[in-house]
């Protein structure tokens, strides 16, 4: 009997099971697909990767409601404004010429054309294209090519070595552009499209974020008053990229790229990006005055730190400690002195040397900031006036540069440059006796081919040097007579 009914239990027990896989399945199975289905909605923003039997997920990205972004629209609206920029101009080489026969029929010169590539980005309907300098620098003519394909020879409205950029214009109409933003408005972790032509290849645009700002990667430390505030993105940024744009999601320009962190020279994780805020200063002064506006604040600063608390008794890591001031100085006259931590310019917040240089470089000489600073631990409001370079606060136009020079200047063709048997040149005509050039002797005629070491190819390079150096120096001014074979150096006193 107890062995009939365990057998019973047995029976009654596979039963229910079996019952119940049956009600399951019927049941469960579609509210379990439900759940499937609302899991897998939840996880619409990754993608399921199968990599050596490994399972992973790759981020897409997604905006603040969950939504897939979708970047064809950011692509489309600036892939037509961004040009690809052809640099063409000779190179010397004259390594390998026999003395011998050099002495009795002059030095043979061999020149190689070269050509160097990027991009630019076109910002007004009339023409008007940006680029990095360092994609134009010494060129002898600039080609630009749009999306199209239209091609365009491009006149060299001005440059700004200290920020690496310059200004193009072709001439036509109606051309497509890309409207500025407000870099100061972006934020870290914002999605962000690269426009450009890496490696010759035209119109390519790729994605990453914002991975951080106001970074100084001391590219630009040969220039006197050089301003690195970068946008570092992750975007794939390589050859050929520089002076492309950087686009936000409202298709709007926030930046144009210039740079990468690589040991091979090829991208490796991180791009720089030029802030808009400071391209529309530099665009904007070239076209109204033909040359940058730079003011000055006059003080030695440096970054807060450990150290520097510890030392000066600090009560905090904020801000910008000023070492000192310039003698007759914006800083000075606004009554800034050392020791002073600035910790605000405006409504900028200042937490970095490329916070305030960038900050200070959207002002020209002569404008006023509110700065906030703490002196003492106690923080204190101080306006001040900026200068220029100069210590004035008079707006310096492109022309009283050659003006100080005393004379005016022309362009050498290419037949010049073969017959003098130089690269690059200028030449100084309608000289004034009482010049600087006058007073140190040199003459109409004269083709100047460095100034203080530094080749003169443009008009604009005269400019660029005479704003490097200041006033009140004596600058060594190289070059040669026509039909002459001698080089000859004056020394000329900038006053």
């Amino acid at each position: 009997m107890k062995a009939q009914n365990l057998l019973g239990n047995v029976v009654i027990s596979l039963l229910s099971a079996f019952l119940a896989i049956i009600i399951y399945a019927n049941f469960y199975e579609k509210e379990l697909q439900k759940t499937s289905d609302v899991e897998e909605q939840k996880l619409s923003a990754l993608e399921l990767l199968n990599d050596s039997n490994q399972v992973k997920y790759t981020q897409i990205p997604v905006n603040s409601s969950g939504e897939i972004f979708d970047f064809t629209n950011a692509a489309e609206n600036s892939v037509n404004a961004v040009v690809h920029v052809t640099s063409k101009y000779n190179l010397r080489n004259d390594s390998y010429g026999n003395p011998l026969y050099e002495f009795f029929f002059g030095e043979q010169y061999s020149r190689q054309p070269s050509v160097s590539f990027g991009s630019g980005v076109i910002i007004t309907d009339d023409g008007y294209i940006v680029t990095n300098n360092h994609v134009i620098e010494q060129s002898d003519e600039i080609q630009v090519v749009l999306n199209d394909r239209r091609t365009y020879t491009a006149e060299l409205v001005g440059t700004d070595p200290q920020t690496d950029l310059a200004l193009l214009k072709v001439d036509d109409k109606d051309l497509p552009f890309i409207a500025m933003g407000n870099s100061d408005d972006i934020k870290i972790g914002e999605w962000v499209l690269a426009v450009g032509n890496p490696f010759n290849l035209t119109s390519t645009v790729t994605a990453g974020i914002v991975s951080a700002k106001a970074r100084n990667i001391n590219i630009l430390r040969d220039q006197r008053y050089p301003i690195e505030s970068y946008i570092q993105t992750d975007a794939a940024v390589n050859k050929g990229n520089s002076g492309g744009a950087l686009v936000n999601m409202n298709s709007e320009l926030v930046g144009i790229n210039s740079a990468i962190l690589s040991p091979s020279g090829a991208y490796s994780g991180y791009s720089f990006a030029i802030p808009v805020n400071i391209v529309r200063k530099v665009v904007s002064d070239i076209i109204k005055y033909g040359e940058v506006q730079r003011a000055v604040l006059g003080v030695e600063i440096r970054d807060v730190n450990k150290e520097l608390v510890e030392k000066y008794n600090l009560d905090k890591i904020e801000g910008v400690f000023i070492e000192g001031v310039t003698e007759e100085g914006a800083a000075k006259e606004a009554g800034l002195r050392k020791g002073d931590v600035i910790l605000r310019i405006d409504d900028a917040k200042i937490n970095s040397i490329a916070e305030l240089t960038a900050q200070i470089g959207k002002y020209r000489p002569g404008e006023k900031v509110n700065i906030i600073i703490k002196r003492d631990k106690k923080k204190k409001q101080i306006d001040v006036v900026l200068r220029n370079m100069y210590g004035t606060t008079k707006i310096v136009k492109a022309d009283e540069y050659l003006a100080i020079l005393g004379a005016n200047f022309q362009r050498i063709d290419n037949s010049d440059k073969r017959r003098l048997g130089i690269e690059v040149g200028v030449k100084v005509v309608d000289i004034e006796d009482d010049g600087a050039l006058g007073k140190s002797g040199v003459k109409e005629g004269f083709v100047i081919t460095s100034i203080q070491g530094e080749k003169i190819a443009h008009i604009d390079d005269i400019k660029r040097v005479i704003r490097n150096v200041g006033l009140g120096v004596e600058v060594e001014v190289e070059g040669m007579y026509p039909g002459g074979r001698y080089v000859y150096v004056y020394r000329v006193e900038l006053e």
